[in-house]
């Protein structure tokens, strides 16, 4: 049993999928094939149920995932402090979220390996979603959840959410303020946009027109010049330096921000510290 058989089989276990892990382990998929059977043959036990749709663990195959993933969690850490390993990070976020969140985090990740390779995405949770069950991202922060039976949801915190838009003042009704606005948002399929559209179903409010945006950064400069209302978090009006917005009445106020990854994904010890420097799980 050597490791790069370990690594094989924790790859397919967590991936679901022996072809996909082929891919990322730059393997052929006839040689993943050989290593998972050689495992078998040596344990003399089947450790994954095969379908059309992919793989999953048996019960003596979760046992042994479990058992494999220790064994190289800390077969990684002996050789990135032994100078042999260049430690890999690939993580998500939410486009609201960004990567301020992380700047800090990943600072000291560097001071204490200067050869870490980080791949950073930003994107929906339709999106990040889709990279975590394709292998291209290990982890990722996501705003509320798909409900995909392929990823693990793991709550994270909240996000506070708010309104931004012209004439914005302390004086302001927020159900007033809402009526007859047009709406500026990135995607009709945006979570935030769903909750505010939720607002206007719930409290019988009458809604303008939908605008759609690219960019933060666009939609920001469109509410404040009174093209529309927006709903976004209170980091993206932070981050554009928006004084004036509309606090949003419970239950719609918050939405839970969650850490997502693989179902057999377990962190590396990278990912773990990461999570535990930016203080978000």
């Amino acid at each position: 049993m050597d490791i790069e058989n370990m690594k094989a089989f924790v790859t397919v276990a967590e991936l679901g999928s022996i072809s996909a892990s082929a891919m990322k382990l730059n393997h052929l998929q006839s040689n993943m094939t050989a290593k998972i059977k050689k495992i078998e043959t040596y344990y003399s036990q089947e450790l994954f149920h095969r379908s059309s749709k992919g793989v999953t663990l048996t019960e003596p195959g979760k046992k042994l995932y479990h058992q494999f993933k220790q064994m190289l969690l800390l077969w990684e850490e002996t050789e990135m402090k032994m100078g042999k390993s260049k430690e890999k990070l690939r993580v998500g976020t939410m486009i609201s979220i960004g990567g301020a969140m992380f700047s800090e985090a990943l600072q000291k990740l560097y001071e204490s390996y200067p050869d870490l390779s980080v791949t950073f995405k930003t994107g929906s949770t339709k999106y990040l979603e889709e990279q975590v069950i394709l292998g291209h991202l290990d982890i990722a922060y996501t705003i509320g959840t798909l409900h995909n039976k392929k990823v693990h949801y793991q709550k994270a915190g909240l996000e506070e959410m708010v309104i931004i838009g012209k004439g914005i003042n302390s004086n302001v009704d927020f159900y007033d303020y809402l009526f007859g606005k047009d709406v500026i948002t990135l995607s009709k399929e945006c979570l935030y946009f769903t909750k505010l559209d939720q607002i206007y179903t719930d409290h019988n409010i009458e809604q303008g027109e939908i605008i759609e945006v690219s960019d933060f950064e666009t939609l920001v400069k469109f509410s404040s010049i009174g093209m529309g209302i927006a709903i976004v978090s209170r980091h993206v009006a932070n981050r554009f330096n928006v004084k004036d917005f509309l606090e949003i009445p419970s239950p719609y106020k918050h939405i839970d921000l969650y850490l997502i990854r693989r179902l057999n994904h377990e962190f590396s010890y990278i990912e773990m510290q990461l999570m535990e420097l930016s203080k978000l799980a």
